[in-house]
């Protein structure tokens, strides 16, 4: 695996952990290392099936079509895996969940492809 490429896998889990740590802080929940891993282990499978779907590893940084995929799976995915193990699925919670791993997987790679065109100019 190249440098990019861990580095992009490394964005993506950081992106799920950060948007489990704020919901569960958000909701007054514990923030111990197990609450953490029980809320973000659905999104991180999800995440994971987006990777292995956009062969993500091609190009780890392409908001489309490897961010997109990442994303929408890490969505989808996380939100059966919750379903299944009667874990919360809100219509509420599916749109700021789509929100906010939007901004924390997609935000990234705009940003890397906004600095990459800047300095081909």
């Amino acid at each position: 695996m190249n440098r990019n490429t861990a580095l992009a896998a490394i964005a993506d889990i950081l992106g799920v952990l950060v948007f489990s740590v704020v919901g569960r802080r958000s909701h007054d929940e514990g923030l111990t290392v197990a609450g953490v891993a029980q809320t973000a282990w659905p999104f991180l499978v999800g995440a994971a099936v987006g990777w292995l779907l956009a062969r993500a590893w091609r190009r780890p940084t392409a908001v489309a079509p490897t961010g997109l995929v990442v994303w929408l799976c890490t969505v989808a995915v996380g939100m059966l895996l919750r379903k299944a193990t009667s874990a919360g699925v809100a219509v509420a919670f599916i749109i700021v969940a789509s929100a906010a791993t939007a901004v924390m997987l997609l935000g990234w790679r705009v940003t890397v492809a906004a600095l990459r065109r800047a300095d081909h100019r």
